[in-house]
């Protein structure tokens, strides 16, 4: 396969209310989450018919990886051995290369009992974090499988978990918007790489993400995407609020912004527009503002001020929105739609 050169980041600054619709790659099956790969050469994304895509970007050619038996949704990538990390929710975890005509696991271990519901590689690159409905987030090596470390301490499914920039913390979330603090470095872990059980060092409110509804009898919300800002100042974490019916998912989208610092939260970001459904993914873009896609009745994307608050751009999307990723340019949008499509939005210059 013939090499291309990585996605070069624009000149300037974006402009947000200049973005538009450039690509649209197709699949035959509802899609719940896409990453694009560190070079910016490809697109992922992990769908409902059990299977992982593959976009070349270019040139639009769809490769898929067959291997998971269940639903996929989390997907991580380890740059310097090439290696895509997709799970699923029988609780599998398949290491892939990147590229290839024919790809096939290189690696597959039993990661979770029941859903794993999000992957993380550690910035160094050796560890892959991952959490699911089994309550527990745990450390793995990104090289053989074999498992690190393990954190036990919420009390439900865990949503979704995050790396600090710094690699010395890891940040879980949950169902009930339980955010946790781990530190990696506790009882000499990221220098023996010890199997071990730290307790959590500070814990984050963000359960203005969940509600119980006392007519179904069900929790509804959780912290459905969690990014950090380039700086590791601020930490976002996007889900559901003022949940009405929980059956149908019916509320507001909302996205919880903490200082890292303090653990205070420091805004919350809505959507100006009404909008009923979920935010299911959240990205700072490096320029200083948050970005945050919402799928129910409809899809957005939104881009906010942080500091403020202020939802200064809104895009309207044809379709339930169910993830984002923002490309190594800087400019380019990944979403998947429930009707089977990944699109490509660009931010203008």
């Amino acid at each position: 396969m013939s090499q291309a050169p990585a996605a070069q980041p624009p000149k300037g600054k974006v402009d947000p209310a200049k973005t538009k619709l450039v690509k649209e790659l197709k699949h035959n099956s509802p899609l719940i989450g896409c990453r694009f790969d560190p070079s910016g050469r490809f697109v992922f994304a992990g769908a409902q018919d059990n299977s992982v895509q593959r976009w070349e970007i270019a040139t639009g050619k769809r490769i898929a990886f067959a291997g998971h038996k269940s639903w996929v949704r989390a997907l991580a990538f380890e740059p310097a051995s090439k290696t895509l990390f997709s799970a699923d929710w029988a609780g599998k975890v398949l290491a892939w290369p990147i590229e290839g005509e024919k790809p096939s696991p290189r690696l597959t271990f039993d990661a979770h009992k029941g859903w794993v519901r999000a992957l993380a590689v550690s910035p160094d690159g050796q560890m892959l974090a991952s959490c699911g409905n089994d309550g527990l987030v745990r450390l793995w090596s990104t090289v053989d499988g074999k498992r690190l470390a393990e954190f036990a301490g919420h009390e439900c499914q865990v949503y979704n978990v995050a790396f600090h920039p710094d690699g010395k913390s890891l940040v879980s979330g949950d169902l009930k918007g339980v955010v946790k603090v781990w530190d990696l470095a506790a009882g000499g872990m990221l220098s023996r790489r010890k199997h071990g059980t730290p307790p959590p060092v500070r814990q984050f409110d963000a359960s203005i993400l969940h509600k119980y509804d006392t007519t179904f009898r069900a929790d509804h919300g959780g912290v459905r995407s969690m990014a950090f800002s380039a700086d590791g100042a601020l930490l976002a974490c996007a889900g559901i609020t003022e949940v009405t019916n929980a059956f149908a998912g019916i509320g507001k989208p909302l996205i919880v912004v903490f200082d890292w610092k303090t653990g205070q939260r420091s805004q919350l970001l809505r959507p100006k527009t009404p909008f009923q459904g979920t935010a299911w993914g959240v990205k700072f873009h490096p320029d200083g503002f948050a970005i945050g896609v919402g799928g129910g009745n409809g899809g957005a994307l939104w881009f906010w001020k942080p500091q403020s608050g202020d939802n200064f751009f809104t895009l309207p999307l044809p379709d339930n929105a169910r993830d984002l990723d923002l490309r190594a340019d800087r400019r380019t949008l990944a979403v998947p739609f429930f009707g089977g499509a990944v699109r490509l939005y660009e931010m203008g210059t």
